[in-house]
């Protein structure tokens, strides 16, 4: 909304006549006020001197941008697998994550991801890659996903701490089978999710309470397998990604992984417009 400006008329009185004595002849006449041709010319020549900058300025500003590489985001499925991580124990004590600290710091300024999000993602693709090498899981695919799902931990003004929990706990809505929404009946009896009637998804990475039961695992060595803890949950979403779709180096392998953790056209290609992105270093 833009403040308003009103300017008010300044008035002056006449300027009382004054002489020294009577005239009965005919009046002087008053000459005649000058143009004002200076001040108008000065008006005239600012506005055209203005104009120029103005344009001058939108001239630089245009070749200015050209001169700018524009970073092109790939097409294609699957997308890529970003700036590598380095070897690293995966199998360290405490939050082995950490180690990676150095490439997510560069990463994070360029994406608008946390370091510890970004840590979370980078071990949980190095484990699989260890243990799973025929996945070929990158870290962009679980940014991508965590992107669309709790943009990275931070939904609704939550936050991830330096030891990977997130809190306030993210929380879904019902699943009871209103429009658009699927039917899921508790399976936790509200012990995980709060919800003792219908299950809720859960976490940064949204797992509902049944999946995560087969499926989660202890990331950061806590000894706790938290869906509110972006290390483990990162990892689960790894494991299961890598257990549904195969090969994720290829386009079918990459799609029924996506397919199989959430059932949507819409939702595959959200995903892979943001991991491509983060794969080239762009934000999203």
């Amino acid at each position: 909304m833009m403040d308003g400006v009103t300017r008010e008329a300044a008035t002056r009185p006449a300027a009382p006549r004054t002489g020294t004595g009577r005239s009965f002849g005919p009046p002087t006449p008053t000459p005649p006020r000058p143009r004002r041709r200076l001040r108008t010319f000065l008006i005239v020549t600012s506005s055209l001197l203005v104009g120029v900058a103005v344009v001058a300025l939108a001239v630089g500003s245009d070749e200015l941008d050209q001169r700018k590489p524009r970073i092109e985001i790939p097409e294609g499925i699957p997308p890529g697998p970003g700036a590598p991580t380095p070897p690293i124990d995966i199998n360290g004590p405490g939050r082995t994550a950490g180690l990676l600290g150095e490439w997510a710091a560069p990463l994070s300024d360029a994406l608008a991801i946390s370091p510890t999000a970004l840590e979370a993602y980078g071990y949980a693709a190095a484990v699989m890659t260890a243990t799973k090498p025929d996945c070929g899981i990158g870290w962009t695919t679980l940014a991508g996903i965590a992107a669309v799902e709790s943009k990275h931990g931070t939904y609704r003004g939550a936050s991830v701490g330096d030891d990977g929990k997130v809190s306030p706990p993210i929380r879904g809505i019902p699943l009871d089978g209103s429009p658009g929404v699927a039917e899921i009946p508790d399976t936790d009896g509200g012990a995980m999710d709060g919800d003792a009637t219908h299950d809720r998804a859960m976490g940064p990475l949204q797992f509902i309470p049944e999946t995560w039961a087969r499926w989660g695992v202890d990331a950061n060595g806590d000894g706790v397998v938290d869906p509110d803890n972006i290390d483990d949950a990162a990892l689960t979403a790894a494991r299961y990604l890598c257990a549904r779709g195969g090969d994720l180096t290829t386009a079918d392998g990459w799609t029924a992984a996506l397919m199989a953790y959430n059932l949507s056209g819409e939702y595959l290609r959200d995903v892979r417009d943001r991991a491509a992105a983060y794969s080239v270093g762009v934000r999203r």
